[in-house]
């Protein structure tokens, strides 16, 4: 049996979706305890666009929890895949950034980029399981844009200290990486279309 057959055995395994979404569930509650700091000093009306990683594992979690169920929440899948992409890739950079401008981010650094790096990685490694559409992806890409404005021309974004020298930079950079997102989105929705018409020939026969 091949590598990628086992994996995908485990990645069904209704065992270990409970232990995933177990694992997510307890990372969102403490993604949003980690922006506590933050969210003390935030205008209310902004409370929803400032904790990013913590929302974007929030969906993960609801889509997990709808397949344990044999649902699809195709518009939660939506926003789970480009969100957790987007905010997992982002933290790694940012700290990696740090690690650069200071030359140390203490364990809490690593485990950050350890953490976000994962989930991207789930987000992708799920993809055969999404059922979403193109209008699934549009509102979702709407959000995602939408929350770049809040952070970068209302200055939403999450706090690191040492690179606030570098905003207009790390916004540019944010803009186009949500971008790439939406875009993966997008040619998810063409393979789960493949994927279908795969299956029905199959079923055909």
């Amino acid at each position: 049996m091949s590598f990628w057959r086992q994996l995908t055995i485990l990645l069904y395994n209704r065992s270990f979706l409970w232990l995933l979404f177990f694992i997510n569930l307890g990372g969102t509650i403490f993604g949003y305890y980690w922006y506590k700091g933050q969210l003390s000093v935030t205008d209310p009306i902004y409370y929803l666009f400032v904790p990013d990683s913590p929302t974007a594992s929030l969906f993960f979690t609801i889509a997990v929890f709808g397949w344990l169920l044999n649902k699809n929440w195709r518009l939660i899948e939506a926003f789970a895949l480009i969100t957790l992409v987007k905010y997992g890739l982002w933290a790694v950079v940012m700290n990696l950034l740090t690690l650069a401008e200071t030359g140390d981010i203490g364990w809490e650094g690593w485990m950050l980029v350890g953490s976000h790096f994962a989930m991207a990685l789930q987000a992708v490694l799920y993809i055969p399981k999404y059922d979403f559409s193109y209008i699934h992806v549009i509102i979702a890409a709407i959000w995602t844009l939408h929350n770049d404005v809040i952070d970068y021309v209302f200055g939403q974004m999450p706090t690191y200290s040492v690179l606030l020298d570098f905003m207009s930079e790390i916004g540019y950079f944010t803009f186009w990486l949500s971008i790439a997102c939406i875009l993966l989105a997008l040619y998810c929705v063409k393979y789960i279309g493949r994927s279908k018409a795969d299956l029905s020939v199959d079923q055909a026969h």
